[in-house]
């Protein structure tokens, strides 16, 4: 997968301390990597890249909206979502992301590409089971809602059901009383 150039820092030419870096994700972003379970995202990242003179650490932070299709109804609706990552970059002989807190760049490096770190934040942020809010308030009116509730077996059903017992129950019950 080809890096996208605007989420490419070169580190080597900022100078020891803190900085900070803003990026603004929309449906672009995730065409890219060819995700398509969100409808549409707006989504603010910020990040706060520390640069010391042997590591850095970065820190994303997001925060925003991405528009994805409920779980129950797969009406479409806007799910808020905030996450952080923290990350250590640290330099080494080869390059190294096998621990998810700690990335090891090899000596010589210039630049650090955080696309799928903004990718994977944004994503492991979004709820797995996705329920509209009008699902759960009661004010979301849905055909598959009327569907599922016509379907659902109603307590006055089930109690109605009890009152009426089979005989051949109770005749059964008889059996454990006549000890």
């Amino acid at each position: 997968m080809r890096n996208l150039a605007a989420y490419t820092i070169p580190f080597v030419g900022l100078k020891l301390g803190k900085h900070q870096f803003e990026y603004d994700i929309d449906n672009k972003f995730f065409e890219h990597f060819e995700y398509d379970d969100l409808n549409s995202a707006n989504v603010k990242i910020d990040l706060f890249l520390e640069k010391k003179t042997t590591m850095m650490e970065l820190t994303f932070k997001a925060s925003g909206a991405v528009n994805v299709n409920c779980d129950i109804t797969n009406e479409p609706y806007n799910q808020p979502i905030e996450g952080s990552l923290y990350l250590v970059v640290k330099f080494g002989e080869e390059y190294n992301d096998e621990n998810e807190d700690l990335l090891i760049l090899p000596h010589g490096e210039y630049e650090i590409n955080v696309q799928q770190y903004i990718y994977e934040l944004i994503v492991l942020s979004v709820p797995l089971k996705r329920v509209h809010p009008g699902v759960e308030d009661g004010t979301l009116d849905s055909d598959v809602l009327d569907k599922l509730e016509e379907l659902s077996i109603s307590n006055n059903e089930s109690k109605n059901d009890e009152d009426e017992i089979d005989p051949r129950w109770d005749k059964l019950k008889n059996l454990l009383n006549d000890k």
